[in-house]
């Protein structure tokens, strides 16, 4: 009956949001705070405490050992380490133990973490946990009908996220609440925070100094579980930023730059960690956007120090209590004088242009007055169809405010957006204050469409109308990623991302090749006008509006929800325990596929439609490696059986394998797996009878994914020898039970005309993680011990 009461609960609320019935929320701020008071993490934990005074014990146990000035990135790392006294600490060579201080999970990775949560056992999570609402929500109409729809289509996967919440003591932010990484912004990041996130985008807490981490639901699972956290001791990349912003460049141009000379994996294995005078001259969301978008170059995560914008923002978001004790301990919350970097870059903020990335990656970076010669040398589509901005990565108040000067101006001449114009806001309360401050009316009067307070076409849910597939179009977005068809589903569309300053200004011309600085535009009344740079307020003069109460709490006493799975559900599969290693070696096991370029996560399970099958491993296995190339004909989803000889798609094909006790391997280029933190790219391999992924490297969450679900991921020692083996080739390793930290694996390739050769395989595990192989699971392992195995 509990469960059905909170159902009723549920949808009761959804249906105010979608009402838009403005409720009074009212947060409580904190008095001058004395010594003897104590300080919760978040208004919404009132049970939890800052951890300061632990960390700052911690830290100077660990400044004690190592005697040398540390960086940002380490003192906030290290103070949360489960030993400080003992932990071997080497960069790029120690697993660290660590004791983060939360968890958030948005929709689409909750179900599986929480699935994985449920067959542990255990009764309640032992860190502050909460599950965000934003993933499920396709663009279609505007933000109204669309929640609408999206609560009837998912109302099944939203009472199972809302009942395993309540059960096991997780907060649940409702359908309309916003994307998570604003609303963790807006509610729980703090300065010194080590957070892990079920989202690749994590990252954007840095922008509050906090250390936040995308990681796999696995993961996640361990530390709601009161297990330490493993993660291998980054190196740090320091980013010294001189000079201040000003005029048309943004806060994202810095991003834009640093993934240009980093590369998608330049800061693989790394933190980033920004410091330097120009760094004042950047709002805290600023630097949030800056941090979000670096999980673009494979770092572990990105940071600021803690400086006055970033209590600026704490108290504009009520959190004065939180900014007091930051200040007081603000010398661990920023690095030592003479702090060593293993990678130093250097960007002049005064010099710096603004910046366009893309298509199809986001390290292709161009200044913004020379992207429409090269558009034109390689062919690209100048003309733009689609504007689109917001999303987690630029949504603030003060980017939304800046889009809107631009559009007062352009509208005062008459003008209106040539293209769609799509507005994603990034929260409830970013929502609500920009209504009321006539900033959304400004932006519709455009020509745009306020969608729903969620991901949306960022992570593909749009239903783009305006083009057929296959259709050779441009689109520009302030979004952080562009692969290829990753927006609307479609691979001929060239996605560029920008700030959300350029995506007005190029909506407002309809062109690519616009640059706002020195190109004009021709208004209504015939003459010629250049826009001027844009303005606005780094936080609301008259203060937020935290708009609708979207907020469940979870109760003090959960013994009476139920959490119920249906067998015959389509969207929800309790999870049945993957088989343990046999300790044997993998002798003769076929190729699946062998993977030409680049693979992301988006390659290997894509998101779009496939969203709605998060919950439901079986049936998201259907979308195993749709899009990705195969090295053996250059087509997508076109694979050989090379037991029957017939082609078909890659994940019946493995299905066939499976169910005919064929091991299979996969053979991969260089950063494979790199993007989203999605570990259904892993999980799906190990259902459908994988065994091992064997690349020239890997992204490092989906490394970390693939070891905890007991699949082999491998590295060729020597890069070229991917090129050796062919896709009718049988991979064979040897000497399994001799694994060891370290100690690479042997690999003998078996030719068609029965000659063999044979190479060495890298990995990077360490004994705990090895025994999550033979265990079959990280989970698998994690009940064993309970059992005292």
């Amino acid at each position: 009956m509990m469960a059905v009461r909170l159902a009723r609960h549920l949808s009761r609320n959804l249906s105010s949001v979608v009402k838009g019935q403005l409720q009074a929320r009212c947060f409580h701020v904190s008095p001058l705070v004395t010594a003897a008071q104590k300080v919760a993490m978040s208004h919404l934990d009132p049970g939890t405490e800052m951890p300061y005074d632990k960390l700052q014990a911690n830290l100077a146990i660990v400044k004690q050992r190592l005697s040398r000035p540390l960086t940002l990135s380490e003192k906030v790392l290290y103070s949360h380490l489960d030993d400080p006294a003992g932990q071997d600490i080497v960069r790029g060579e120690s697993y660290l133990k660590l004791r983060p201080d939360r968890v958030a999970m948005q929709d689409a990775t909750a179900q599986m973490a929480m699935l994985q949560f449920i067959s542990s056992g255990l009764p309640r999570v032992a860190v502050p946990s909460t599950i965000h609402c934003d993933h499920l929500i396709q663009a279609q109409i505007d933000g109204p009908k669309d929640l609408k729809r999206a609560i009837e289509l998912n109302k099944e996967v939203y009472n199972f996220l809302s009942t395993a919440g309540a059960k096991y003591g997780v907060g649940f932010w409702k359908p309309g609440s916003g994307i998570i990484h604003q609303i963790i912004l807006e509610n729980y990041a703090f300065p010194g925070l080590l957070m892990i996130g079920t989202d690749s985008h994590t990252p954007n807490g840095g922008g509050l100094g906090g250390l936040c981490i995308g990681v796999g639901g696995a993961d996640a699972v361990d530390v709601m579980a009161d297990i330490p956290w493993e993660l291998k001791c980054p190196k740090v990349i320091g980013v010294k930023l001189t000079g201040e912003l000003s005029g048309w460049t943004s806060p994202k141009d810095i991003i834009l730059k640093v993934a240009g000379i980093l590369t998608v994996k330049g800061g693989t294995g790394a933190i980033v960690e920004y410091f330097g005078p120009g760094v004042d001259s950047i709002s805290c969301t600023g630097m949030a956007t800056i941090c979000n978008m670096g999980a673009e170059i494979g770092a572990t995560t990105s940071v600021f120090p803690y400086n006055s914008r970033m209590r600026d923002y704490l108290v504009a978001t009520s959190r004065e209590d939180i900014a007091r004790l930051a200040d007081e301990n603000a010398s661990m919350l920023t690095a030592d004088e003479g702090s060593p970097y293993d990678r130093l870059v250097e960007i002049n903020l005064s010099e710096l242009e603004p910046h366009i990335n893309g298509p199809f990656t986001p390290d292709l970076a161009h200044p913004v007055h020379a992207v429409g010669d090269t558009a034109r040398e390689k062919g690209w589509p100048v003309e733009v169809k689609a504007g689109l901005i917001g999303s987690c990565t630029n949504s603030s108040y003060e980017d939304m405010g800046r889009c809107a000067s631009i559009v007062k101006q352009a509208m005062s001449h008459g003008l209106k957006a040539k293209t769609l114009f799509h507005i994603t806001p990034g929260s409830e309360q970013i929502r609500a204050t920009i209504e009321r401050d006539g900033i959304a009316e400004t932006l519709r009067s455009f020509g745009g469409t306020v969608l729903a307070n969620a991901c949306g076409p960022c992570i593909g849910q749009w239903d783009r109308q305006d083009v057929k597939k296959g259709e050779k179009n441009t689109i520009v977005t302030s979004y952080n990623r562009n692969f290829t068809g990753r927006n609307d589903a479609n691979p001929a569309t060239h996605a560029f991302v920008t700030s959300p300053e350029l995506v007005t200004a190029m909506s407002l011309a309809g062109r690519l090749d616009f640059d706002p600085r020195s190109d004009t535009l021709v208004g209504a009344d015939g003459k010629e006008f250049k826009l001027k740079d844009p303005y606005a307020e780094e936080l609301p003069p008259r203060g937020f509006d935290p708009g609708e109460d979207t907020y469940q709490s979870p109760p003090d006493d959960s013994s009476h929800v139920s959490v119920d799975v249906s067998p015959e559900s389509q969207r929800l599969q309790l999870l049945s325990p993957f088989d343990k290693w046999n300790g044997k070696d993998l002798e003769d096991m076929t190729i699946l596929i062998k993977v030409k370029g680049k693979c992301t996560t988006d390659h290997i399970s894509a998101a779009g439609p496939w969203l709605k099958f998060r919950g439901h491993l079986d049936n998201i296995s259907n979308n195993m490696f749709l899009t990705a190339v195969n090295a053996e004909n250059g087509e997508m989803n076109q694979i050989e059986n090379k037991a029957t000889g017939e082609w078909g798609p890659v994940p019946a094909t493995a299905r066939a394998y499976k169910a005919s006790g064929i091991k299979w391997c996969v053979i991969g280029d260089d950063n494979y797996g790199e993007g989203s933190s999605r570990e259904h790219a892993a999980l799906e391999p190990r259902h459908l009878g994988g065994r091992a992924i064997i690349v020239k490297s890997f992204a490092r969450i989906h490394e970390t994914n693939l070891k905890k679900q007991g699949l082999l991921p491998l590295t060729f020692a020597d890069p070229a020898d991917y090129d050796k083996i062919g896709s009718n080739d049988k991979i064979t390793l040897l000497n399994l039970a001799g694994l060891s930290p370290g100690k690479p694996v042997e690999c003998r390739i078996k030719h068609p005309d029965g000659s063999t050769e044979t190479i060495f395989l890298n990995h990077s595990y360490n004994e705990q993680q090895i025994t999550w192989f033979k265990a079959g699971s990280a989970l698998n392992r994690m009940k064993e011990v309970a059992a005292g195995q």
